[in-house]
């Protein structure tokens, strides 16, 4: 009888232990699914690669610049970008872009990310998904040092000046809605710009803090407008294809993670950029 007791609860014990295993499996399972899914599918793919494509524009001064003289590049976001793809195990193939073309590019998976210093506009976000910020600018005015007639920021809005700007940029957009006498002439390429002013065809033209330090630095003809008081500022950020969540949400993680990890100050300091860098997370 005592023998046939303890069958019965041996193969109780039996039956709840077999119960449990499925159940522990069965988690074990759902957890390694998850962790599996865990990585977005835009992630999945860079892995397999073993590379991060990322859109660049080559002559952005201090942001993801092509220096001339050492042929290399440097720049806020090609260190942040190698510091990205390390995050990510792999390595970065860079993709050459500008702003007419760049939102076309991502469309069209050129690139997995595009990091140059995008600034954050409504019409952009029609077509791209941003990060979160990580450097945010003003604008500044660069004229010829000979110019008779502009000698401030303040001096530009005047009818017969002539304000350059860069078709596809935030300034382009900032400009036809804030000067009311001023004329707008827009050129495709950055150095057109330059090209435009030195000319005289141009009175001055649009630029960013970065591309304000590059002509400071590198022309001596030009001269910097300063605003007395600070104009719109412009948050600048990673742009990524739309409809991506999961990759968004690690792009996410990396500028949060710059942020607080010393990483943007880092860079930002070494590009002579921190005056712009937003460094709290």
């Amino acid at each position: 009888m005592r023998q046939r007791i303890r069958l019965a609860l041996l193969t109780k014990n039996c039956i709840k232990y077999q119960r449990f295993s499925f159940i522990f499996l069965l988690l074990c399972s759902l957890i390694l699914q998850n962790n599996a899914f865990a990585a977005s599918e835009r992630e999945q793919k860079i892995t397999v690669a073993g590379k991060l494509r990322v859109c660049i524009w080559p002559d952005y001064f201090s942001i993801s610049y092509k220096n001339s003289k050492t042929g290399q590049l440097e720049g806020i976001d090609i260190g942040l970008s190698q510091a990205l793809a390390k995050d990510l195990g792999v390595d970065v193939e860079y993709v050459t872009t500008h702003f007419g073309i760049f939102m076309d590019d991502i469309q069209q998976d050129k690139c997995d990310i595009a990091m140059f210093g995008v600034g954050i506009t409504t019409e952009r976000s029609k077509k791209i998904d941003y990060s979160e910020p990580y450097l945010s600018s003003g604008m500044y005015g660069v004229a010829s040092k000979t110019n008779p007639v502009i000698d401030s920021w303040e001096s530009i809005d005047k009818e017969g000046v002539i304000v350059c700007v860069q078709k596809g940029t935030y300034m382009e957009g900032a400009m036809r809605s804030s000067l009311k006498n001023a004329e707008i002439m827009t050129v495709i390429k950055n150095s057109q710009r330059e090209i435009e002013v030195r000319s005289g065809r141009a009175d001055v033209f649009i630029a960013d803090y970065p591309y304000g330090q590059k002509m400071l630095q590198v022309y001596d003809w030009a001269k910097l407008l300063t605003p007395k008081q600070a104009t719109e500022q412009f948050e600048y950020a990673y742009a990524i294809k739309k409809g991506q969540p999961e990759w968004l949400a690690r792009i996410n993680t990396f500028v949060k993670a710059i942020k607080a990890d010393g990483r943007l100050e880092k860079y930002a300091k070494e590009n002579n950029l921190l005056p712009i860098a937003l460094i709290k997370p």
